[in-house]
């Protein structure tokens, strides 16, 4: 009775912090990017708790570890070992994956909370994975897939300097010779990648709470816009907005830049008070388990657009517009270059329409990429080779940003192609024009 009580507090605990997908979406990932390994292993290992500063914001998982597993917990592990038919020195081995947790640690759990167990009889429902080990096993599992003979073992690799999730594991694995001379360790992110390009409807209805939370929060800063007011208050009073909607924490620094600060992209002080005749640009969205929105609106904080503002933001939003316009399922691409680019149909109605003060074209003031995939991460994994098809989410964003003028203007929206190839447009709800903007600031 004691155990059972044990296994429905933790199947209470371990995944009803995040609103989770079904186990059976998680293991068809698995599954799928098993077929991409040429009969390849798989292991990937999830970061360990943060600790010392990096520890101010709590622990948040690894995105392709929780792509792959849905599991949000540090400390675990993955193996995934593809199907592959007998040959003259080795057995057929069926699909095999293989959960790993850590053993408890009684005293740490005392300030974290109980952790799930791989002893814990429910661990293989609870995590739905077939088998369920502790982690010391991994090395001694992990041989018996490594026959000999050339063979890669795909992980998580860091790139030059960088760090990652993997690497302090893969090199204790290797310090105990788990990697015997005919193993080459490649990296898994590119495959992972290719597959977060196209969300599964599950996927898409996260992205959709992050952004109809976002959006409300939205709202309330068209609400709360006012001359005095400080950006900072601004920021506060989103996220309050979008987290008492059941977003986490927000999905990116949030950006509240007003007067010359419209200008600077990734402006992150928040720290000026709003002037009247000033514009604002406020790009602020939030992570819904896990999964993230992008937003971007520029506000006039006197509640009225002078004419020159007028005239940018109008420039702005009829380049986002030319870029849907010119949207064709399977053949329009997020690229800079190309025929098919939205980029540039959104750079080429900037860039014939309207001047700066020097009689130049805008297109100069351009100066950022107009489009990203959105999911586990606000930028994305994902192919931007592939031309724009059923399952992509991604932003729509053009700017302008005049720093002579202390103007900038951005207009983002979040965009998915469902699955007829129609572009939707999952920020409609916000007003977008200068008109309902103007209505919205001022309330009238």
């Amino acid at each position: 009775m004691r155990k059972l009580l044990l296994v429905l507090l933790l199947m209470g605990q371990c995944c009803w912090a995040l609103e989770r997908q079904p186990n059976a979406d998680y293991h068809a990932r698995r599954e799928a990017l098993a077929k991409k390994t040429n009969g390849n292993v798989v292991v990937l290992f999830a970061p360990m708790e943060a600790e010392g500063p990096n520890a101010i914001f709590g622990f948040h998982q690894d995105e392709n570890f929780y792509y792959l597993s849905g599991w949000p917990d540090p400390g675990a592990a993955l193996l995934i070992a593809p199907a592959v038919e007998a040959t003259a020195d080795t057995p057929a081995r069926p699909y095999t994956e293989i959960f790993f947790l850590p053993a408890h640690n009684y005293v740490e759990e005392k300030w974290t909370g109980p952790k799930l167990g791989p002893e814990n009889p429910g661990a293989a429902k609870i995590t739905g994975f077939d088998r369920v080990e502790v982690l010391d096993k991994l090395r001694d599992i992990l041989a018996g897939f490594l026959p000999k003979g050339r063979l890669t073992v795909y992980s998580d690799i860091a790139e030059g300097s960088e760090t990652a999730a993997s690497t302090g594991p893969l090199e204790w694995l290797k310090r105990t010779n788990a990697f015997p001379g005919f193993v080459t360790l490649q990296d898994i992110k590119p495959m992972i990648a290719s597959l977060r390009t196209y969300k599964d409807a599950g996927e898409v209805q996260l992205i959709r709470k992050a952004t109809d939370a976002s959006v409300a929060a939205h709202f309330a800063a068209m609400r709360g816009m006012k001359p005095g007011i400080t950006e900072r208050d601004i920021s506060a009073l989103m996220q309050y907005e979008f987290a008492k909607r059941g977003c986490e924490r927000p999905a990116y620094a949030p950006i509240v830049g007003s007067g010359y600060y419209s200008t600077v992209l990734h402006y992150s002080e928040d720290s000026a008070t709003m002037k009247a005749g000033d514009v604002v640009v406020i790009d602020v969205g939030g992570e819904y388990s896990m999964y993230a929105t992008d937003i971007t609106r520029t506000l006039p904080v006197s509640g009225k657009f002078s004419a020159r503002q007028r005239e940018i933001y109008d420039i702005v939003l009829g380049a986002q517009q030319a870029a849907i316009a010119a949207f064709q399922p399977g053949k329009s691409t997020l690229r800079r270059e190309g025929a098919n680019s939205l980029y540039k149909a959104a750079y080429d109605y900037i860039n014939s329409h309207g001047k700066d003060l020097h009689g130049k074209p805008l297109g100069d003031y351009f100066i950022h990429g107009l489009s990203h995939y959105v999911g586990l991460n606000v930028h994305d994994a994902g192919d931007y080779s592939v031309p724009i098809g059923p399952g992509m989410v991604f932003t729509i964003e053009p700017g302008i940003y005049i720093p002579e003028e202390n103007l900038g203007v951005r207009i983002e929206d979040m965009f998915y192609v469902d699955k007829d190839g129609k572009l939707v447009k999952l920020t409609a709800a916000l007003p977008s024009t200068a008109e309902e903007v103007e209505k919205r600031v001022t309330g009238l």
